[in-house]
């Protein structure tokens, strides 16, 4: 497993270039059932760490509480000693006084006295940051909490947090794969020249970039059913981005799967944290961070990324309300 080899983390734990990310556990939208809540989750857990994988991601937003708890149980089973834990406020009202009572909360429900990394899942356009950030700052004076982190920030709005907290805000957990290449940019170079993270979930595209899917093939579930990406036309015009990750997966006897999470973490700077349904998934994520792309490897794939375009916007949400009548 390969790690961030430069960041202000307080921690000395080393952070893995494949974490895992939590939402479906214990979460009804994806439709895993109680058999993977109560049982598979936590195997998902136990080969993670056997891996290497140290970084933990979850929110008290996912099942509303669930997955920490599934987590919390989970991690409870094995050893503490490396695992990043991270989790996320859902901010309705994050004030100084709301976000220490949040992150006690969410502790509990893991099961920890320590917090490695706690984010703010959203920015709140009517609570800025100045409001929010002392609580983060006194959660770190008492020790609940180690790092600061941010998630679906402008890099203007992650550079506001940063002056508010009086130090840095250690990571940015956003959207980011060769599906969505334009929302990392900017938060990439401001990563590479301040040692900073940028953590990106669903670097997969929630499945996209597996190939597993196509217009005939469509997925069922009711997370990927309403994402646009799944559209027909979207699944489309993604055929040739996926032929280029065939193409490079054949020439690493990997997956596209692999291959899409190599080139999100070829930046040194980022972590990707895609979930996993099973046992079997997680060891192919974990697999990718072996997977060294080649400068032309990675400059034709982020070629084909760039001239996929997929139907976004207004155009989107009217498919999407559509196809949710003729069901």
């Amino acid at each position: 497993m390969r790690h961030v080899e430069h960041s202000v983390s307080s921690s000395p734990k080393r952070l893995s270039k494949i974490g895992l990310g939590t939402w479906q556990f214990g979460s009804r939208e994806w439709g895993y059932g109680s058999e993977y809540a109560d049982q598979g989750a936590a195997q998902v857990v136990r080969r993670a760490l056997e891996l290497g994988i140290t970084v933990f991601d979850t929110a008290e937003a996912y099942g509303f509480g669930r997955s920490e708890r599934i987590l919390g149980a989970a991690l409870a089973a094995g050893t503490f000693q490396e695992v990043y834990l991270a989790t996320k406020i859902m901010p309705v009202l994050p004030v100084a006084a709301v976000v220490e009572q949040r992150a006690v909360a969410s502790a509990s429900r893991l099961g920890v006295r320590h917090l490695d990394l706690y984010q703010v899942h959203q920015p709140n356009p009517l609570v800025r940051d100045r409001w929010t950030m002392p609580g983060m700052r006194a959660l770190r004076t008492v020790g609940l909490v180690g790092d600061v982190g941010v998630s679906n920030y402008s890099l203007q709005r992650w550079q506001e947090a940063d002056a508010a907290l009086g130090a840095p805000v250690l990571s940015n957990q956003v959207e980011y794969s060769l599906a969505r290449p334009r929302r990392g940019a900017a938060l990439l170079e401001f990563a590479a020249a301040e040692n900073r993270i940028v953590i990106a979930y669903s670097p997969l595209a929630q499945g996209l970039l597996s190939g597993r899917y196509s217009a005939t093939h469509r997925p069922a579930g009711r997370v990927r059913s309403a994402n646009s990406l799944f559209l027909p036309e979207n699944l489309d015009r993604v055929v040739p981005l996926l032929d280029t990750l065939r193409d490079v997966a054949a020439a690493h006897d990997a997956t596209p799967a692999q291959i899409a999470l190599a080139w999100a973490i070829h930046h040194p700077q980022v972590i990707a944290i895609p979930g996993a349904s099973s046992v079997a998934q997680v060891e192919s994520n974990a697999a990718a961070a072996d997977i060294t792309l080649a400068d032309d490897e990675y400059a034709a794939l982020t070629t084909a990324s760039e001239r996929f375009t997929p139907v976004a916007g207004r155009a989107a949400a009217t498919a999407l309300a559509t196809q949710a009548l003729r069901r």
